[in-house]
C-alpha cells in the first residue's frame, strides 16, 4: 500500500519544498496539495462538510508553484494536485502548466482534478453553468489529452474550443499524466470510471467507504471497463489508524493519503505521530 500526505500548502504554513522532502524521507509516496484561487466574499456556498470555513482556504499557495518547487527538493516523491479546478483555468495555459511541471519533475507528476464545491468561485472566472460543470470537465480533459500528444491540437466542443497551435513542452509521461479524479456522487463516479486514470474520494464523504467503492465498480463494470484496472487513492481526512488504514488495504484501495494540519508545529507533531503508520503499511 501507498501512503500520502495532503499539504494544506498554506501561505502561512510550512514551506512546500521543506514538506516534500520531509515526506519523502520519511517512506510516504505521494504529496498532495489543492487549489482554491479565490474565495467569494459572498460566501453562499457552504463548506460541503457544514463547518466554518477553515482559514487556510483563503491562504493557499498556487499548486504548480508549490509542487514544482517540491519536484526541485525531491527526486523519487509523487506530487499531486488534490485537486486542480480545472473549469477555472484557460486550457492551453493549464496544458502547459501540466507538461511542464510534468517536465521539471522528470515524470513524477500525478493530475488530480474535480469540478469543486463553489458555485460563486466558478460564476466568477467561467461562464459554465453549474448544471453543466461534468460535462465542461469532461471536454476538458479530452482537450488537454490532445494537447498533450498531438503537435498541431485543435479542439471544438460546447464549452471549450481553440484552432489548430502549437503547444510545448508536451509531458515526458506517454499521453500526459494520469488524470486522478475527485468526487463522491454517482454522477462523479460515472465520469471517472469514462475517461479518468484514477479515483481519489474523500472518505468523510460517504456513510460506508465500502458501500461507496462498491458503487464505483458497478459504475466501471457499466464503463465496460475492469474495475481493478483504476486505482483507488483515498483521502482520510479523519484520524488515521491501523484499523482504518487496514480496512481500506483490504478493500482494494492502492493508497491512503493523510490530511496533515496546517500550522507549522501541529503539522509536524502530526507527522510524528503517524509515521509507525507509514512504517507499517507503505511499500
Amino acid at each position: 500500500m501507498k501512503i500520502g500526505l495532503a499539504s494544506p500548502n498554506s501561505s502561512y504554513g510550512v514551506p512546500t519544498a521543506k514538506v516534500a522532502a520531509d515526506v519523502e524521507a520519511r517512506g510516504y509516496d505521494s504529496l498532495w496539495v489543492g487549489e482554491h484561487s479565490h474565495i467569494p466574499a459572498s460566501r453562499e456556498t457552504p463548506h460541503p462538510s457544514g463547518i466554518e470555513l477553515p482559514e487556510l482556504y483563503w491562504h493557499m499557495r498556487d499548486p504548480f508553484v508549490s509542487l514544482g518547487a517540491a519536484a526541485q527538493a525531491t527526486t523519487t516523491l509523487k506530487l499531486v494536485t488534490g485537486v486542480c479546478l480545472v473549469l477555472e483555468h484557460e486550457i492551453i495555459d493549464l496544458a502547459k502548466s501540466v507538461a511542464s511541471l510534468d517536465d521539471v519533475s522528470d515524470g513524477r507528476f500525478l493530475f488530480g482534478v474535480g469540478v469543486g464545491w463553489n458555485r460563486e468561485e466558478l460564476a466568477n472566472v467561467s461562464n459554465v453553468p453549474w448544471a453543466q460543470r461534468y460535462n465542461a470537465m469532461r471536454e476538458t480533459i479530452a482537450a488537454l489529452r490532445s494537447l498533450w500528444t498531438t503537435d498541431e491540437a485543435g479542439f471544438s466542443g460546447d464549452h471549450v474550443s481553440f484552432a489548430p497551435s502549437w503547444v510545448y513542452p508536451k509531458p515526458v509521461q506517454e499521453g500526459g499524466p494520469p488524470v486522478l479524479m475527485g468526487c463522491q456522487g454517482r454522477i462523479g463516479m460515472r465520469h471517472v470510471a469514462e475517461y479518468a486514470d484514477e479515483w481519489c474520494p474523500i472518505d468523510v464523504g460517504f456513510r460506508n467507504v465500502g458501500q461507496g467503492i462498491e458503487w464505483f465498480r458497478e459504475a466501471a463494470e457499466r464503463a465496460d471497463r475492469d474495475p481493478d484496472s483504476i486505482p483507488i487513492s483515498i483521502y482520510c481526512f479523519g484520524a488515521p489508524d491501523a484499523e482504518t488504514v487496514g480496512r481500506y488495504r483490504d478493500l482494494g484501495v492502492e493508497r491512503v493519503v493523510f490530511g496533515a494540519p496546517d500550522k507549522a508545529d501541529a503539522h509536524a507533531r502530526f507527522l510524528d505521530r503517524h509515521q509507525h503508520l507509514v512504517d507499517d503499511f507503505a511499500n
